[in-house]
C-alpha cells in the first residue's frame, strides 16, 4: 500500500496492483481454480523439446539405484524451487491466454498472457524472471506472476534508490487528495502536493502525464508503500544556481525572471533561485495603486537590477527603469500655452492632479478652474477619473511640477468688465449669497459684485444682510467700484436713494424732545426707533455697572421713551438723546426743562457743535461701537 497525504496532512492508503486481479494470483489458491491449456496437447508446440524414455534415463540415475527408487531418483534431479519467490525460466509455449514457461519443475509453470503488454510479449525461448505463487493449484497446474516479478525487482532498485538518495523518474497518472500518484514502472507513489514545485500550486491537473524527476523521501517495507518529492530536486538545483547567480549578478544588469509572489508593496520575483523584490513604485513611472493592475503570478518578466546587497543577499528590481523617464522631454513635448489632456487621478481641497502620461502629472488649482465663480473645492467639478482639458500655465522640470488651467481656455470676462459696468450706474442682479459682511448679487452670469452692509440702509445699522435682503431677490444697485486687478466690484442698495440726513438734520433740531420705541437695550445705553426710520441712543451717565444693570432693568423692549436731542450723527447712523434719570441725575420735570432750554438758547445751527457732558459722548460712541458690524 501507498500511503496518501491529504489536505488534513493525514495519510490514505492507496493500494499498489501487486496481483494480477486473476484466480490464479490471489494468496491462496481458490479451490476448483482449473486452469485449461487446450493447445497444450498440440505436438507441434512443443516440437523443441526433447523426449527421453525411462530406459534412456536409466543410465543417469545412480547404478545401486534399485528399481523400486528409480522414481525418486527422478524426482530429485529437478530444480529445488519454494512458493513465493522470484525465479529465472524459459518460454516454451504460449496461447491466446497463457504463457507456458518452463522452470526446472516436474511440470510448467502458467502466466497469464494479459500480464505480459504487447510490447514485452516474449518469444519462445526467452528467458524471464517470474514470480512462483503457487506450486500446484487444484487442477496441479504452477502457476506464476509475470506482475508480481517486476514489484518485487522494482521494489529492490527502489530501495537501493532510497538508501543511497539516487533520483529516480516517474510519470504522475492521476491527482488525488492531497497530491499526486506517481507511477514508477510496477510500483506506484505517492507526491504530496506540497512537494511538487518549491513555487505554490495553482492548477496541479497541468502535471497528469508528466515525467519528472523524484527523490524518495520515504519506504514503509512492512505496507509497500513510497512517498516522493520533486522539490527537494528544485531546491538542490536551486541552490548551485543561486550561488552561481551571486557571483554574476551586478547593479544595472538585465534579467528575466518569474512572478513568484504579489503583495500590497510590490512584487517578487524568482531569478532562478533568488528572489528580486519589484516595489510599487518601480513598477512604472505613472500611478499604481496595487502590482496586479500591470504583473501577473507566474508572468515571465525582464527586469533591471537597481540594488544589490551582497552581504544581505537583498536584491533590488526595477521595471519602469528599462524605459526613459518621461519628464526628459517634458518642456518639449508640453510647453507653455500647449492644450493637454488627461485623467484625474487626485483630488484635493486645493486642486485636482490629472496624468497627462504615466510618470507626467499636473496640477490645476482651485483659482484655474473657472474666471468667475467662486469654487472651494474641486470636487464640486471633477470625479476620479475623469477626461479633462487644460492649457499648460508653467513647468518647473526640476521640481517635476507642471501647473495647468481651465478656465484659460475661454476668454477672461474680466478683461472688459470696467467698460461694461461703469462707476455710478444702475444696474438690476439676483442676490446669490448672504453674509455678515454684505450681500452678493449677480450682474451677469459669472459676474458678482458685493453690497457692503454699510450700503444696505441710509439709516439702519444692519447687523447681517439677511436683515434687509433676501437670496434670489431681485434687487436695484449703484456701481460704486469696478478693480479689474483685484476682480472685485462694490456695489451700494441705499445709493439708489437720495441721502435723507440732511432732512433729517433738520428735522431733529437740538432740545427738541422726542420720543420712540425700545428696540435694544444696552450695557452703555438705550436704542429706540424714531420717526423718518433713524435710531435715537440714550447714554447712561456716570454710574457703576450695577447700578447701570439696575436701571437698565427698569425698561422693556417695545415700551415707548423719550429724549432730548443732543447730536445727530450721520456718519454712525445714530441721534444723541438726553434723559435726566439715565444720565445720572434727578427724574424731575424741572430737569429736564433746564437741558431743553439750555440747548434751545444756544443759537446754534442745527447740527451744529453745542456743550454735550462729555461723559454721555463717551457712552453713547460706545453704544455705537456695539451697534456697528466689522466692516470688510
Amino acid at each position: 500500500m501507498l500511503n496518501e497525504t491529504n489536505d488534513n496532512n493525514t495519510v490514505e492508503e492507496v493500494k499498489t496492483p501487486i496481483n494480477s486481479g486473476d484466480d490464479a494470483s490471489a494468496t491462496k489458491a481458490p479451490a476448483g481454480i482449473d486452469k485449461q491449456i487446450k493447445d497444450y496437447l498440440n505436438p507441434d508446440l512443443f516440437s523443441d523439446i526433447k523426449t527421453l524414455s525411462i530406459d534412456e534415463l536409466e543410465p543417469q540415475l545412480d547404478a545401486t539405484t534399485d528399481t523400486g527408487n528409480k522414481e525418486e531418483a527422478y524426482k530429485n534431479t529437478l530444480v529445488d524451487i519454494s512458493e513465493h519467490e522470484l525465479i529465472n525460466g524459459r518460454v516454451v509455449g504460449m496461447n491466446e491466454r497463457d504463457v507456458l514457461i518452463d522452470i526446472g519443475f516436474k511440470s510448467e509453470g502458467i502466466i497469464d498472457r494479459s500480464e505480459f503488454t504487447d510490447e514485452d510479449l516474449p518469444s519462445i525461448g526467452d528467458q524471464v524472471e517470474v514470480y512462483l505463487e503457487y506450486l500446484e493449484d487444484s487442477s496441479g497446474n504452477t502457476i506464476l506472476s509475470k506482475e508480481k516479478a517486476d514489484f518485487m525487482l522494482r521494489w529492490k532498485s527502489l530501495r537501493e534508490a532510497y538508501e543511497n538518495e539516487k533520483v529516480i523518474t516517474g510519470k504522475i497518472i492521476r491527482r488525488i487528495k492531497g497530491g499526486m500518484v506517481v507511477d514508477l514502472g510496477a510500483v506506484q507513489a505517492f507526491l504530496p502536493g506540497s512537494q511538487l514545485d518549491v513555487r505554490p500550486i495553482t492548477d496541479f491537473d497541468i502535471y497528469v502525464d508528466k515525467e519528472i524527476e523524484l527523490r524518495i523521501v520515504k519506504l514503509n517495507e512492512a505496507r509497500k508503500n513510497i512517498v516522493v518529492s520533486h522539490k527537494l530536486i528544485i531546491e538542490e538545483s536551486l541552490i548551485e544556481q543561486r550561488e552561481a547567480l551571486f557571483q554574476e549578478i551586478q547593479i544595472g544588469s538585465i534579467m528575466e525572471g518569474r512572478v513568484k509572489n504579489i503583495t500590497d508593496f510590490g512584487v517578487f520575483v524568482d531569478l532562478g533561485g533568488i528572489d528580486g523584490l519589484l516595489h510599487i513604485t518601480d513598477l512604472s513611472w505613472g500611478r499604481v495603486n496595487h502590482p496586479s493592475e500591470m504583473i501577473q503570478i507566474n508572468e515571465d518578466i525582464t527586469v533591471k537590477v537597481i540594488e544589490y546587497d551582497s552581504e544581505r543577499k537583498r536584491v533590488s528590481l526595477g521595471l519602469k527603469q528599462l524605459t526613459p523617464h518621461p519628464w526628459d522631454e517634458v518642456e518639449v513635448k508640453y510647453p507653455i500655452g500647449s492644450i493637454v489632456n488627461g485623467i484625474i487621478v487626485s483630488l484635493t481641497n486645493y486642486g485636482a492632479f490629472i496624468e497627462i502620461e504615466p510618470g507626467v502629472e499636473g496640477l490645476i488649482h482651485v483659482s484655474e478652474i473657472s474666471w468667475t465663480r467662486h469654487i472651494k473645492n474641486p470636487s464640486e467639478e471633477y470625479s476620479m477619473g475623469d477626461q479633462v482639458e487644460a492649457k499648460v500655465i508653467s513647468i518647473d522640470a526640476e521640481e517635476k511640477k507642471i501647473s495647468l488651467g481651465v478656465k484659460q481656455l475661454t476668454p477672461d470676462p474680466w478683461d472688459e468688465i470696467e467698460k461694461e459696468f461703469e462707476v455710478g450706474e444702475k444696474y438690476s442682479g439676483k442676490v446669490q449669497n448672504l453674509t455678515q459682511f454684505g450681500a452678493f448679487v449677480e450682474l451677469k452670469e459669472g459676474i458678482d459684485g458685493l453690497v457692503h452692509v454699510s450700503d444696505l440702509s441710509w439709516t439702519k445699522v444692519v447687523r447681517h444682510a439677511k436683515n434687509v435682503v433676501e437670496k434670489d431677490q431681485n434687487v436695484d444697485v449703484v456701481i460704486l467700484e469696478v478693480s479689474r486687478e483685484n476682480r472685485k466690484i462694490s456695489l451700494g442698495i441705499k445709493q439708489i436713494q437720495d441721502d435723507p440726513w440732511p432732512d433729517i438734520i433738520n428735522h431733529f433740531e437740538s432740545g427738541k424732545e422726542v420720543s420712540g420705541e425700545i428696540i435694544r437695550v444696552l450695557d452703555k445705553g438705550i436704542i429706540i426707533q424714531l420717526e423718518m426710520d433713524v435710531e435715537g441712543i440714550i447714554p447712561f451717565g456716570k454710574m457703576s455697572k450695577k447700578d447701570r444693570r439696575s436701571l437698565a432693568s427698569q425698561y422693556e423692549i417695545g415700551a415707548n421713551l423719550s429724549g432730548i436731542v443732543m447730536k445727530v450723527s450721520p456718519e454712525d447712523k445714530k441721534i444723541i438723546l438726553f434723559k435726566e434719570e439715565l444720565a445720572g441725575g434727578g427724574s424731575t420735570q424741572s430737569a429736564t426743562d433746564e437741558v431743553k432750554d439750555y440747548l434751545k438758547n444756544q443759537k446754534m445751527e442745527t447740527g451744529g457743535k453745542i456743550e454735550i457732558p462729555q461723559e454721555l459722548l463717551d457712552n453713547a460712541k460706545d453704544a455705537e461701537k456695539e451697534e456697528q458690524p466689522e466692516k470688510d
